[in-house]
């Protein structure tokens, strides 16, 4: 691990008990001259060869959430960790394997070291639907969870939640609903991201999702039902 001192923090109000994975489409040298221009940061960067950098020390408050909402919290800078991937196509195509492997390692290490509830591993996208897409569609969520990071569903679990209403069952796993629309996407993109459809990469933060669902209603609310048996436990 390479450590770069980026100025970009001040102190938590808060414990640490979240990671939140984002996507830049930059190297790590233009990633330093992103966060100098736009004044942010986060905790750690991994490039494309699995290299690992630490920019901010975990017990201050990096600036990367942004505006951001979680299970009924917002400014979730005070009690998360960000990990920047490197990705040139913004998580639309595969990320390396050798990448994806750092990102297990570094999160089950931070998991370990701060009692991380697996649930509270989560995307950019998740907590800021409104405004994001990353770490993007092609995220390998389910290869994650099998890693014990990140949640994961079994369809047969879908009959064991009765409830029928979306926007009640989005909320009840932590997404902010005053924008339904973007907290669907948010979700289609974690969960089914084989429906997201593909962006330009330079949009996507001025677009970052579609004005129409293009998954079956059915589909889409039996694996939300799916993934909220799996968080009820």
């Amino acid at each position: 691990m390479k450590k770069i001192d980026v100025p970009y923090f001040d102190e938590r109000n808060a414990e640490i008990d979240m990671i939140v994975i984002h996507s830049m489409a930059h190297d790590v040298d233009s990633a330093l001259k992103s966060f100098e221009r736009h004044q942010v940061s986060a905790h750690y960067m991994i490039d494309e060869k699995g290299k690992i950098y630490q920019f901010v020390d975990d017990e201050k408050r990096a600036w990367h959430a942004g505006k951001s909402f979680w299970q009924g919290k917002e400014n979730l800078n005070h009690n998360s960790i960000g990990i920047e991937l490197c990705s040139k196509s913004f998580g639309q195509e595969p990320y390396p394997d050798k990448q994806i492997s750092a990102l297990i390692r570094l999160c089950q290490r931070l998991k370990r070291k701060y009692h991380i509830k697996k649930a509270r591993i989560l995307g950019h996208s998740d907590i800021a639907p409104t405004r994001k897409v990353d770490p993007g569609k092609a995220f390998p969520w389910k290869y994650l969870s099998k890693h014990g990071l990140g949640v994961w569903y079994d369809l047969k679990d879908a009959q064991k939640v009765h409830s029928n209403d979306e926007k009640d069952l989005l909320s009840a796993l932590g997404y902010d609903v005053s924008n339904i629309l973007a907290a669907k996407w948010a979700f289609i993109r974690h969960y089914m991201g084989e429906y997201v459809p593909q962006g330009v990469v330079e949009d996507m933060e001025a677009h970052p999702f579609p004005d129409q669902i293009n998954v079956p209603q059915d589909e889409f609310l039996n694996v939300l039902k799916a993934v909220r048996a799996q968080t009820h436990k």
